[in-house]
Order: structure tokens, then sequence, then C-alpha cells
């Protein structure tokens, strides 16, 4: 195992140690892990499984279940882009399509390689009023067209090569 890998789970171990290693205590595992990692990596879910003594099965059971954890790593900035009625009738299938172009995403593919951004299709942001609607890290950006949002891209890109130039 390599140091950042024994790092990985030290860390893990905090937070099961935290919770008593109580198996009642999943999903607060779960979350704090999941928010410690951006995602739950499938190594980690075998060890937690382990250390509760529960089995993996029911451990996936439980991350598989509830819509907020993920079992695939996401992007420093998410995108969700709203696919309901009123916003697919305005055109944000447009919008999917050009953002996956951009990104080098699909519909199997949701975080680019650099782990950047993840691209998720939602079924409703309850914001009909200023479809199509796109929210980019919590932040609701209405009336969307392709270019728009390919605008917020590149703004965000060259954002990250400014900060790493400094």
């Amino acid at each position: 195992m390599t140091d950042k890998a024994l790092v990985k789970f030290d860390r893990v171990c905090e937070i099961l140690d935290k919770h008593g290693r109580n198996p009642h205590m999943l999903i607060k595992i779960l979350q704090e892990i999941q928010e410690e990692y951006k995602y739950l990596p499938e190594e980690i879910m075998m060890y937690i499984a382990t250390a509760l003594d529960i089995s993996p099965a029911f451990a996936y059971g439980v991350a598989t279940f509830y819509s907020h954890f993920t079992l695939q790593p996401k992007g420093k900035n998410i995108i969700k882009v709203c696919d309901g009625t009123a916003c697919h009738v305005k055109k944000s299938e447009e919008i999917i399509n050009a953002l996956e172009s951009k990104l080098g995403l699909s519909k199997e593919k949701h975080t680019t390689d650099d782990t950047l951004f993840t691209l998720e299709t939602v079924a409703c942001l309850g914001a009909c009023g200023i479809a199509p609607v796109v929210v980019l890290n919590d932040e609701v950006h209405g009336a969307m067209n392709k270019e728009k949002v390919i605008s917020l891209i590149d703004k965000i890109k060259a954002e990250e090569l400014a900060n790493a130039q400094s």
C-alpha cells in the first residue's frame, strides 16, 4: 500500500472512530467520507463494511439507495442541466450536447479527465419560469442557451489557469 493510500485509510479510521464504529451510524459515516473524498471509493466501501461488521452488499445498498451518494468521482465544478418538461421544450438538450462536446463527456462519462467538471442531467430544478436552467456549483443560471453555458465553462477554465499560474 502506498503512503497516499495509508493516509486515505487513516482519515477513514478517524471518521469510523468518531462514530464508535457503530453500524447504525452508516449514513453519517458515508456522508462524512463522501465530504472528504467527493465520492465513495470502492476500496473504502469494502473497508467500511469490514470495520462495521456489515455485509458489503448492505453498505452498497445504502449508498446506492440515497441519491446524494455517488460511487463515481465528481469534478470540482458540478453542472446540473434541467431536462424537465419546460426546459426540454426550450432546448435543454442542445445545452447538454454542447457541454458534452466542449468537455469531452458523454451519456456514460460524466466527469472530465482532469476532474474539473461533472455534468449531471436532472429531471427538474423547480425553476420552470426561467427555463432552460443550469445550476453551476449551486448558482442558478436561467434562460440559458449553448453559447451562454460554453461562456461559463470558458470563464471557469480561464480562472483555473490563472490560479494555477499564480
